[in-house]
């Protein structure tokens, strides 16, 4: 066992797929380095303590709506013998809850490659990915396993839920993805019912928007192996149109694509659920980003962050989990 040890993880943003996915579509998952949790673990002398922006104080006392990231930290002592070990955990978190970046996932992810860390043992991907649906399902209910995926990786995510959960070539050497968050809270669950009722509903309208999107992230895929951001900048713009059509964007996300499109933006579009959140916007160059990222804020985002794709990993085959210290 160690004295300290630190997990780290990361905000995610779907690229493409947002709503698509859940009828069986693909979606591009990318992880956003700049945008990350850490946690830390140290060795006290007595009693089992927890440090976060929501709580302060030992884990048994923690509040109901911090009920997933208990339950995961019990499991972890239970698992890895350490119900008598005394700890403070620390999570630092530059993540807005409930703005589709995958908050809660992350802090999992987090949690459990600094307890594995402090204690010394391995751990596979497999492994990170099972324990983090432990705090996944009390908190999201039937999580999809796209959060987790993409906040525990270092390359994007291509998923079909229920079928396919894997890393995907990427090459986008110079460009540069703007999130700008809205300030609104994300409404998943109303989302998922918006377009759920358009299906029923209006199948002429909806259905084939959700097979378009699908078609959209099945392109997007091929384009990032190509380097290709033209086309995945049109094809993001077309996303926003698919989704704006299926009820889950809103003024002020239409407003922010306009904004990045008018300041040499490639495309732009809400990511995740919509009616609140994130948009994103495609620069070719971090100049671009730059000019981008300060007109989103003059126009209301109440942050920004740039990513640039210089550093990702572009190598697949990452069996064993590694970001940890």
């Amino acid at each position: 066992m160690k004295e300290k040890a630190t997990g780290k993880s990361y905000a995610k943003i779907i690229w493409f797929g947002e709503h698509s996915v859940v009828y069986g579509k693909p979606a591009i998952a990318i992880p956003i380095y700049s945008v990350d949790v850490t946690a830390t673990i140290r060795r006290i002398n007595a009693g089992q303590n927890i440090h976060c922006r929501y709580f302060d104080g030992p884990v048994d006392q923690m509040a109901e709506n911090l009920r997933g990231i208990k339950t995961l930290i019990d499991h972890l002592t239970n698992l890895l013998g350490a119900k008598d070990v005394a700890f403070d955990l620390t999570i630092e978190s530059k993540l807005p809850s409930e703005r589709g970046m995958g908050s809660s996932a992350a802090t999992a992810i987090a949690v459990i490659r600094a307890f594995f860390a402090f204690f010394e043992v391995s751990l596979t991907r497999d492994m990170l990915l099972k324990l983090a649906e432990i705090e996944e399902k009390i908190t999201h209910g039937n999580p999809s396993g796209l959060d987790s995926a993409t906040a525990s990786s270092s390359m994007p995510i291509w998923f079909i839920k229920n079928e396919i959960n894997e890393q995907i070539d990427f090459n986008l050497p110079t460009s540069s993805l703007v999130i700008a968050d809205s300030g609104i809270k994300g409404k998943t669950s109303e989302a998922v019912s918006l377009v759920h009722s358009n299906l029923v509903d209006q199948p002429e309208m909806a259905d084939p928007l959700i097979q378009q999107l699908g078609t959209i992230a099945e392109t997007a895929r091929q384009a990032l192996a190509e380097a290709d951001d033209e086309t995945l900048g049109k094809l993001m713009t077309q996303s926003q149109q698919n989704l704006a059509q299926l009820g889950v964007s809103n003024h002020t996300l239409d407003t922010f694509c306009q904004v990045a499109c008018q300041n040499h933006a490639l495309g732009a579009k809400l990511t995740g659920s919509g009616l609140g959140g994130c948009v994103i916007a495609l620069a070719k160059n971090q100049a671009d980003a730059q000019q981008i990222s300060t007109a989103l804020r003059k126009a209301g985002a109440t942050q920004t962050w740039i990513q640039s794709f210089k550093n990702y990993q572009f190598s697949t085959g990452e069996a064993h989990d590694n970001l940890v210290q």
